[in-house]
């Protein structure tokens, strides 16, 4: 029987979390309000209110779960190393795994008072605006792949090279263990994906999950105040990355986060084609044959993932309240991910 979900204000023992604050010198008087914030299928994350501020605490869900998810140590760790890099992120301020604070592994950061926006046609703002969120996604994407993963000590922070072997694997072995459905056009694509990976090979820090409604935007500027939601981050190849971040391209408005079949020139909104040149020339990297391969790759992706929240909504442990409607996705967009592995093979004859 499905439970109520996890992610509630009432869930966290504020006074041990204040005490345990006060005594970091974080806050002054161990008293604490929480709330839940919206957002995130996975990591419950809260907003706690003290003498001090505001800070966000995000943590680990309860439960059995699966080995490499819901990493809050590793979120914290790279955000950490991007503090004062060209990739906004929010101040991190420390993390524990000691499970007698709030239960579960978790992390306190900086509240960032901006907008989240959700909706990628960005409804109610001017068409020059939308223009330069555009952009200013754009940007961010491409100084995160130029980051110098040495430099800022995350030359450990995942394995160079072969990342679409590793990640075909691993998300297959996902969709595997959390299935509820029979998808044909995803067991398609993990039969097919292993065998047409492009034989380019790069490395670079990258987000895993970068999309426009895990960016906090200025109140009112067209500006990034910060980037969220770095589970999924680790070194892997930033053209798969940053196609993650194109499929909204790819995707009916209709179905789901997506702009395909929008007037996208009325709304001020850059073409896939205007977007990718931007990138590729603000970062050097090429690659653009394999694109259909790319997309194909990331709806596969997508789809293993929203099969995991589908499961994890079945279970009781999911961390938000639509998580069954959200995966019910991972079919149509692995439908898809099956046309563009069609193409791309067309297109190699």
């Amino acid at each position: 029987m499905s439970q109520a979900p996890e992610n509630t204000g009432t869930e966290l023992d504020t006074a041990a979390l204040a005490d345990w604050m006060r005594q970091l010198g974080l806050i002054n008087r161990a008293t604490l309000t929480a709330r839940a914030l919206t957002g995130g299928q996975s990591n419950p994350t809260f907003l706690l209110t003290s003498d001090a501020g505001q800070f966000v605490l995000r943590k680990k869900p309860p439960g059995p779960l699966l080995p490499s998810a819901h990493a809050v140590d590793r979120e914290y760790r790279v955000m950490k190393a991007l503090q004062g890099s060209n990739v906004p992120v929010p101040k991190v301020y420390v993390y524990s795994d000691d499970n007698a604070v709030v239960g579960t592994p978790f992390f306190l950061m900086e509240y960032l008072d901006g907008r989240v926006m959700v909706d990628q046609s960005l409804p109610g703002i001017t068409p020059a605006a939308r223009t330069e969120i555009y952009w200013e996604m754009n940007r961010i994407m491409a100084a995160l792949h130029k980051v110098d993963a040495e430099s800022v000590g995350l030359s450990d922070f995942g394995r160079a090279g072969n990342y679409f072997g590793r990640q075909i694997a691993r998300w297959s072995r996902q969709y595997q263990e959390t299935r509820t459905e029979e998808i044909p056009s995803l067991d398609a694509l993990i039969e097919w994906l292993p065998h047409n990976i492009p034989q380019d090979d790069l490395t670079t820090i990258v987000h895993g999950d970068y999309r426009l409604d895990n960016l906090v935007f200025h109140p009112t500027a067209p500006r990034a105040l910060g980037l969220l939601d770095w589970e999924l981050s680790t070194l892997g190849h930033p053209l798969a990355d940053f196609a993650y971040h194109c499929m909204s391209w790819h995707i009916p408005a209709t179905l789901w986060r997506g702009i395909a079949g929008l007037d996208l020139k009325a709304l001020g909104i850059p073409s896939e084609q205007e977007y990718v040149a931007r990138y590729s020339q603000a970062t050097g990297f090429s690659g653009l044959e394999h694109w259909d391969f790319y997309i194909a790759y990331n709806l596969f992706r997508m789809a293993a993932i929203l099969q995991g929240i589908a499961r994890r909504a079945v279970d009781g442990t999911a961390a938000s309240a639509d998580a069954l409607e959200t995966g019910s996705k991972a079919r149509p967009l692995a439908d898809i991910g099956w046309k563009y592995a069609q193409r791309y093979r067309a297109s190699k004859g």
